[in-house]
């Protein structure tokens, strides 16, 4: 090895290190300690990309670094964060240098921290960035025009179609970016309707990887024959856990809690082009890992079978952020 070699293994050595002792440190402050270290025979394998952790404009219960390394000791297979109002793909890239073999991703929400209109240019900027560790790009979330019209909130809001129903051509744009990467493109908090319209659109356009983000949580829900109509169109299905865990004294205790019976009949509805996340990191809520852990138990106590719980939690997710079986 040569001098300049040296140095570099060294530099990417104690950056490593110094990563990994910063955010333990951090976690220190957000999550308590985990027991078990050892690999869970419920837990292996499983992709889990729609998982929110510090750092962050709110409140999280755990670090995306001692998030990525409890995974790892799991038996995940990879995690995918998601900041609506940060890029985390980049920070991805270093989580690598100190987990190596681990698989973690990031991605990029159009939200008002990007400007008042869906921005392409951001979009390409973050499939570009080192390691190519952008998988997936939302549509607008807090800053969605749906949101901002159910919650009245003030200001109009990001839009994704114009006044007459068409997909802007903003939108269309960043539609072309993720067909060109092979990375998802996720409707983010648009309407159950902008959601059908956005696919139909894109696969019009040629993504490949259409998400339907939580159709079963709360202004977003949608219904069994709006699903199949998404699934039509080349849309998968994104179900978070979270509204199983949400409500009195937890993180998000302004929800009802959805019923197992409820969340279950989604998890039947075309399982093949479907997928569960946590949608977890919330400070008050559990560790997204432990709310896997219940969420697939859940299912099997539910006589859901093996190779639906795969698909959903395990083949589907694994194939949209870009790894092969």
């Amino acid at each position: 090895m040569d001098r300049r070699d040296f140095i570099k293994t060294l530099g990417i050595a104690g950056g490593a290190m110094l990563l990994a002792g910063t955010a333990g440190a951090a976690a220190a402050k957000t999550t308590a300690p985990r027991k078990n270290s050892g690999i869970d025979p419920l837990l292996s394998g499983v992709c889990d990309i729609h998982i929110h952790c510090s750092p962050d404009t709110r409140p999280r219960c755990i670090d995306e670094f001692t998030l990525a390394e409890q995974a790892k000791q799991a038996g995940y297979r990879a995690v995918m964060y998601k900041s609506n109002d940060w890029s985390c793909h980049d920070r991805a890239y270093l989580i690598r240098q100190a987990l190596p073999d681990f698989e973690v991703f990031g991605s990029l929400c159009m939200n008002r921290v990007h400007g008042d209109r869906v921005n392409a240019y951001a979009a390409e900027q973050a499939v570009k960035t080192s390691g190519r560790l952008c998988r997936c790009i939302w549509m607008p979330t807090l800053s969605a025009a749906y949101q901002h019209q159910c919650d009245k909130l003030p200001g109009p809001g990001i839009p994704v179609l114009d006044p007459q129903g068409k997909v802007l051509p903003e939108v269309i744009r960043v539609m072309e970016i993720c067909a060109e990467a092979d990375i998802i493109f996720a409707s983010g908090h648009s309407s159950p309707q902008e959601s059908l319209s956005l696919a139909k659109k894109a696969r019009e356009v040629g993504v490949k990887k259409f998400v339907v983000t939580h159709v079963n949580s709360l202004i977003w829900k949608m219904t069994p024959d709006q699903i199949k109509q998404a699934v039509d169109f080349g849309a998968f299905v994104e179900y978070c856990y979270l509204p199983r865990l949400w409500g009195p004294g937890t993180g998000n205790p302004q929800f009802e809690r959805q019923s197992r019976e409820e969340f279950l009949n989604y998890v039947k509805t075309v399982p093949e082009r479907s997928f569960i996340t946590t949608d977890l990191g919330q400070q008050g809520n559990p560790n997204p890992i432990d709310g896997m852990r219940q969420c697939v138990r859940e299912l099997i106590e539910a006589g859901i079978p093996q190779k639906t719980i795969d698909l959903m939690v395990r083949d589907n997710p694994a194939h949209l952020i870009g790894l092969t079986a």
